[in-house]
């Protein structure tokens, strides 16, 4: 439990980091520090540390497990990075329905996945990387309209320009 313990945090604050630096190059620094500070409550880092192999996601791990992840449900539910956060009850619909995500949380959203990317493939990440899986889990997606389109559109910047190149065109970016 200890080993997963220090593997889990380290983990952890490496993608911090990164999404760290580059929420700063988009001049977003406080987003960065404060991105993702919700996976030290026990209720996710509890669950995380518990599941954590080193191989799968712990969320995934608890999910086959248990059915669902009460890491999962207490992260999206606070972190506006996150499409499934932005999802309300539309009284005309009569369901809940995708909200366009503000833009500020869409820039928080492309370094999370760059960093996770990065994190996650080690050795094997590309700057394509973060635009494949996108890809490969699009008809998982329910999120907005817009948001997805810009988000993809940045991706696909990310992987045409590299990173840098790609946040230094993100960052001049004030809305849709």
């Amino acid at each position: 439990m200890i080993n997963n313990l220090i593997k889990h945090t380290s983990l952890v604050l490496r993608h911090k980091w990164y999404v760290f630096c580059y929420c700063t190059k988009l001049g977003m620094p406080i987003r960065g520090l404060k991105h993702d500070m919700s996976k030290f409550s026990p209720t996710e880092f509890v669950e995380s540390v518990k599941y954590y192999d080193g191989k799968i996601s712990p969320i995934t791990k608890c999910k086959r497990a248990n059915g669902y992840s009460k890491a999962w449900l207490h992260h999206k539910g606070r972190n506006k990075h996150h499409y499934e956060y932005w999802f309300d009850f539309s009284n005309v619909e009569k369901k809940y329905v995708p909200i366009k995500i503000p833009i500020q949380y869409v820039k928080e959203m492309i370094c999370d996945r760059i960093a996770a990317s990065k994190v996650y493939l080690k050795d094997q990440y590309t700057k394509s990387s973060a635009l494949e899986y996108f890809n490969r889990t699009y008809d998982r997606h329910e999120m907005h309209p817009e948001t997805s389109a810009l988000l993809k559109s940045w991706l696909e910047l990310v992987s045409e320009k590299g990173e840098n190149e790609a946040i230094k065109i993100i960052k001049k970016v004030k809305n849709y």
